[in-house]
């Protein structure tokens, strides 16, 4: 639909849309303008810092959301480049006079989409009692009036503060090489140059700008991570890291090149923050994180809180109570001593900060991990359904109650967030409406692979017909096997 009347609804992380169609520069300034006058009711005057991301025309949508904020009760400082996410969080975190930032990105979505996010102060997650504010604030059109902005370097305090938190010593005592992929998105160079100047070997690919993203989906999970694989089994390197479009995930590969879900990412970073650096505090995860989180939370004495799906309910636990780590299965993982964010580049490099200071490639740590607390199979899949099939399937979750499952007895099952059925050995299922793509993603985690897969198979079949079908052996259509 593009229209100057284009619907504007803030998802699971922000507003996202197809550029030239719903995403248009009158959208931007209608949106730009409701965000700077809530912000301006609490907080008249001060600044909001507004960043971009790599996409096609990221900059100058971001100028043009800059001078819409400064001409409606705010200052508004741009960044002066292309920038991650949790550079601008941070940025926002550090500085008495802002207020909150907005960030131009569409993260892990392809590239014909472009998107709005809204940060607080802390550089937190805008909760949706405050976008919702803003959506309420929406005018019919935008006042065309614009302001002045500045135009700052946002990027190099932050790099510094992730220099220091490099471990250099044990890097120069176990030298290490590691594949870094930004997957052509905002942080393409910046952390290849972070682990060079330490003294790690890196095989940088997908640096250069390429608005369309090479034709990937720039999100770091199988298929997209193919050409990372490829890059460290011929290099020889340790792990291989991989970032989204906006360098808040975090994707990793072995030195097999076998894929390592974000969840067991996030379980093997607890233990290294709790057993090597002392750390303490809750694991925060998502209602789609592997049963690995909870396993690992028990064995180090930590409390694990469940949240509904989005970082932003990650951020909420953040500001109540002392975290260790908090991470969504998607990638985005934070600790709320740097940054109340995701923040890929951080995830990454404590990733090599404990290979380096253990002295291990990334799959020894994996299986130390899995001797602890045992080993689970986790997959995803995304099925596009028409518009029909999903209001179908919207109608039936708090109905749908097989009793079995892909051959399993359902011993419990809740439809908050989405459909979540639970079996027994800590097996579960997830259906789940997607809150920005026209899509259901579907999760299952089981003791085999075998298993795993029929959970998935089963669940394409609940979500686009209601009904099991079990004669058959492959998921047809556009879902695609995470």
């Amino acid at each position: 639909m593009g229209s100057e009347q284009a619907p504007i609804h803030f998802g699971t992380d922000g507003w996202r849309a197809v550029i030239g169609d719903d995403f248009t520069s009158e959208a931007l300034a209608r949106l730009s303008q409701a965000t700077a006058e809530v912000f301006a009711a609490e907080n008249p005057g001060a600044t909001l810092l507004v960043g971009y991301d790599a996409r096609f025309r990221a900059d100058a949508f971001a100028r043009l959301a800059a001078e819409v904020i400064a001409a409606h009760g705010m200052k508004a400082i741009l960044s002066d480049r292309i920038l991650p996410t949790p550079t601008l969080c941070w940025t926002a975190s550090q500085r008495d006079e802002v207020a909150g930032a907005v960030m131009l990105t569409a993260s892990h979505n392809d590239s014909s989409y472009l998107g709005y996010k809204v940060r607080l102060a802390d550089g937190g997650a805008a909760l949706p009692e405050f976008t919702s504010r803003i959506e309420a604030a929406l005018p019919d059109q935008a006042d065309p009036a614009r302001a002045a902005i500045t135009v700052e370097d946002m990027l190099s305090p932050y790099l510094a503060s992730l220099r220091g938190l490099l471990d250099t010593q044990a890097i120069c005592a176990w030298p290490l090489d590691v594949v870094v992929d930004p997957l052509y998105g905002a942080g393409q160079g910046y952390l290849a140059e972070l682990l060079c100047e330490a003294g790690v070997t890196v095989h940088e690919i997908h640096r250069e700008r390429n608005p369309g993203f090479g034709g990937l989906h720039p999100e770091p999970i199988e298929p997209w991570v193919a050409a990372a694989r490829e890059a460290v089994l011929a290099t020889g390197s340790v792990a291989a890291l991989v970032t989204d479009g906006d360098a808040d995930r975090i994707g990793a590969l072995d030195e097999t090149g076998l894929w390592i879900s974000p969840p067991k990412l996030m379980a093997l970073l607890a233990t290294y923050l709790k057993v090597d650096k002392g750390r303490d505090g809750a694991i925060i995860k998502t209602r789609a994180g592997s049963v690995l989180v909870d396993r690992i939370a028990r064995e180090l004495g930590c409390d694990c809180i469940e949240t509904p799906i989005g970082f932003k309910w990650v951020y909420e636990q953040m500001i109540t109570r002392p975290v260790l780590i908090g991470g969504e299965e998607s990638g985005g993982i934070g600790v709320p001593w740097h940054l109340r964010e995701r923040d890929g580049l951080l995830m990454a490099i404590l990733l090599v900060n404990m290979m380096a200071a253990r002295r291990k490639p990334l799959a020894a740590l994996m299986e130390e991990l899995y001797a602890r607390v045992g080993d689970m199979k986790y997959r995803r899949i995304d099925v596009r359904i028409a518009h029909e099939q999903m209001e179908a399937f919207l109608a039936r979750i708090s109905t749908l109650r097989p009793t079995r499952v892909a051959g399993l007895e359902l011993q419990d099952a809740n439809d908050i967030d989405g459909l979540k059925l639970y079996f027994d050995d800590d097996q579960w299922l997830l259906l789940r409406p997607s809150g920005t793509e026209p899509l259901v993603r579907i999760y299952a985690e089981a003791s085999t692979q075998e298993t795993t897969d029929r959970l998935l198979n089963a669940g394409y079949w609940l979500v686009t017909t209601g009904v099991e079908r079990p004669e058959a052996a492959d998921i047809p259509g556009t879902g695609r096997i995470l």
